[in-house]
């Protein structure tokens, strides 16, 4: 595998928040700041942003439950709500909890990724020595391979998450959405002094959503962890002395922990040294060795992405503007994205209905209901669009064909075409009066020789696949 590294310029947080807000990269006078900041932080230790260094990982793995979304992207790079992409929550929830020194480790399909991050959060300036640094999958004289895990890519990384001196290590999965505070897991985990502190869901279930499920005592400490018990029947626990061990209770992990900078490197160099995953191996590992692992509870929005059912729901979800949703539009805690410079959505006699229209979309009298339609979409005549998510195009095309392109059928959605209950990828050339409704109530089904599939029942036409006119999907 070829080098790959990316060192973006040092910025500085409160001209990048301002300049992302109201569109001006001059210094603003007054700054955003997050209502969800705790009034009392722990004056013993420096701020997080001078004492905690994030590190995300853009990648699910090269077995995605997401795909075909993730054929040719990773899990983070996947549009969401129209204009943003998943990793745009959880770079923003660390801007936001004034987290700014940002690891990025990526692997799988994460060209558009690394791309992103680096047009989207490089060209600013975050407060004093604040950056996003991605590290993509390299070779060394040491190490010749891909990353074999997240364990395995800190390990390797390390010689670059050294470089400053922070206190502890906040380890985020990339591909979810929700909005936290970073800092109250922080300081939750340095007023209970703990080794390890793992975020979980406050509602005790049983369910494992993809990261384990930690049993608790009445004082949050970890007693034991098990890794999907329905598929492996792993179990692996510690007794915890002076708690009240008859009460417990089942959390889910998020994959979110904080890690002391000092734990870590003795985790990954001594303890366990050929471990290749945090969440099977390593935290496991510290508990069995007696460290002290606490628990902090959420209890917000949060959505891990973990099929297309999910995404789509996620989606769904922006459109309704619920309490249980993630809200897109709290200016207290925004979420930042690339700028760029659209013009307006052209919309011209359409109905549009309980929908969200991304930027420099081409709208002609079509009906469109309940759905998340993406930057620079175009859509013809009498075209009817059912909840649906739409996730647009890369570029424009003059009337949606390019000079040589072998097919006549343009970017966007054909005239006449029906919609419904479908996720239609980037690029994708759906012609005239298609019907893409599922119209056998299919549950499952792989025709991607034809340009889609069927997963959960919903349709997924693959990118910059083309759907001839009249086809019934």
């Amino acid at each position: 595998m070829p080098l790959f590294s990316s060192l973006y310029p040092q910025l500085r947080l409160p001209h990048f928040k301002a300049a992302l807000e109201f569109g001006s990269t001059s210094p603003p006078s007054l700054f955003i700041k997050n209502s969800q900041q705790p009034k009392c932080s722990n004056s013993l230790f420096p701020p997080a942003n001078q004492s905690v260094a994030a590190i995300v990982f853009g990648d699910g793995s090269s077995h995605s439950r997401l795909y075909p979304l993730t054929k040719r992207r990773s899990e983070a790079a996947i549009p969401i709500a129209g204009n943003y992409r998943l990793i745009d929550a959880v770079v923003s929830n660390c801007i936001n909890s004034d987290i700014t020194k940002i690891y990025a480790l990526t692997q799988f399909n994460s060209t558009s990724l690394n791309s992103h991050l680096a047009r989207a959060y490089s060209g600013a300036r975050l407060l004093k020595e604040g950056f996003v640094e991605v590290i993509a999958a390299y070779q060394s004289p040491e190490d010749n391979g891909w990353f074999q895990g997240t364990a395995d890519a800190i390990r390797r990384c390390l010689w670059v998450l050294e470089e400053h001196p922070v206190i502890e290590f906040l380890v985020l999965p990339g591909h979810h959405l929700y909005k936290m505070d970073y800092q109250r897991i922080v300081d939750a985990h340095r007023q209970s002094k703990a080794d390890i502190t793992v975020s979980v869901f406050s509602k005790t279930k049983d369910e494992d959503l993809g990261f384990g499920i930690f049993k608790l005592n009445a004082e949050n400490q970890v007693l034991e962890f098990r890794d999907n018990p329905e598929t492996t029947g792993v179990l692996k626990s510690i007794s915890v002395e002076n708690f009240d061990e008859n009460v417990k209770y089942n959390f889910p992990s998020m994959g979110i922990y904080v890690i002391n900078r000092d734990i870590m490197i003795k985790l990954l160099t001594e303890h366990f040294p050929t471990a290749n995953d945090l969440k099977s191996q390593v935290i496991p590992g510290a508990i069995s060795l007696g460290m002290k692992v606490q628990a902090y509870q959420f209890d917000g929005y949060w959505e891990d992405m973990g099929s297309v059912a999910a995404y789509y729901r996620a989606n769904m979800e922006t459109i309704r503007r619920t309490n249980k949703a993630y809200n897109f539009y709290d200016r207290a805690s925004p979420m930042y994205t690339l700028p760029r410079h659209l013009p307006p959505s052209l919309v011209t006699d359409a109905v549009i209905t309980d929908s969200v229209i991304g930027d420099g979309c081409i709208l002609c009298k079509c009906r469109i209901r309940g759905t998340v339609v993406g930057m620079r979409t175009r859509i013809g005549d009498d075209a009817v669009i059912e909840d649906s998510v739409i996730l647009g195009s890369d570029s424009y095309h003059h009337n949606g064909i390019s000079e040589g392109e072998a097919t006549s059928i343009p970017v966007g959605i054909g005239e006449g075409s029906h919609i419904r209950q479908a996720i239609i990828d980037k690029n994708a050339r759906i012609g005239k009066n298609v019907m893409i409704i599922n119209k056998d109530s299919v549950q499952e089904g792989n025709m991607e020789a034809n340009g889609y599939i069927i997963s959960g029942g919903i349709v997924v036409v693959i990118r910059n696949a083309v759907i001839p006119d009249g086809s019934i999907l």
